[in-house]
């Protein structure tokens, strides 16, 4: 699957919104294509064998599109919370059209009832506790793509720079150098290790 762009900060995203609102059409394509690797970490939950990840994509992507049409920015959510449930909504339509959807654990997904009987899921108790949850959630998802990543697409060499560089699996961070004289071989030679095993892992990464 292709790589998203990064997604906006808090306050792009608002004006973007603002701009959207004044009927700024390019204000709402920043927010779609900005808000894609939202798409992506959704749907991944969803693989399936009787689908393509890239139908799973477009149809996640028109619940996206939804979302940034109908978003009132006035309710006091991120649009990313809104647009997870819109993208998610869309991939479960699909399912239930075709007869093919196996339940799965969702953040959407009932777990109890409020003291008015309403229904509440996990997503709600994550956003009653605040700090961005859902963003909390889809960066953990991230650090674990980052390690499968890791797993599967460097050899030995090159994930023993990897953890040594950047501290992985609770390890302290090392220079280059300090790299270098422990693996007996040159700092450029380090530095090439390096560079190939980043772009190692940004093919991976989605």
């Amino acid at each position: 699957m292709k790589t998203f762009l990064q997604p906006l900060s808090a306050r792009e995203e608002r004006e973007c919104l603002k701009r959207y609102k004044e009927g700024d059409q390019e204000a709402r394509e920043i927010l779609i294509n900005r808000n894609m690797r939202l798409v992506a970490h959704v749907i991944k939950k969803y693989q399936s064998p009787d689908y393509e990840m890239e139908d799973l994509l477009s149809v996640g992507t028109i619940g996206l599109i939804k979302a940034v049409n109908t978003f009132d920015p006035n309710k006091g959510s991120r649009l990313a919370t809104y647009a997870a449930k819109c993208v998610e909504n869309e991939i479960l339509m699909l399912f239930r059209a075709g007869k093919k959807f196996s339940r799965e654990v969702s953040i959407y997904d009932p777990i109890g009832t409020d003291k008015d009987g309403e229904t509440v899921s996990l997503l709600d108790i994550l956003e009653a506790e605040g700090k961005e949850a859902l963003e909390q959630v889809i960066l953990k998802q991230d650090i674990r793509m980052l390690y499968e990543a890791y797993e599967q697409n460097l050899k030995d060499t090159e994930k023993t720079v990897i953890r040594m560089r950047y501290g992985l699996f609770g390890s302290r961070e090392h220079t280059q150098r300090e790299i270098a004289d422990e693996m007996g071989i040159s700092r450029s030679y380090v530095s090439r290790i390096e560079k190939r095993a980043i772009e190692k892992l940004k093919a991976g990464f989605l």
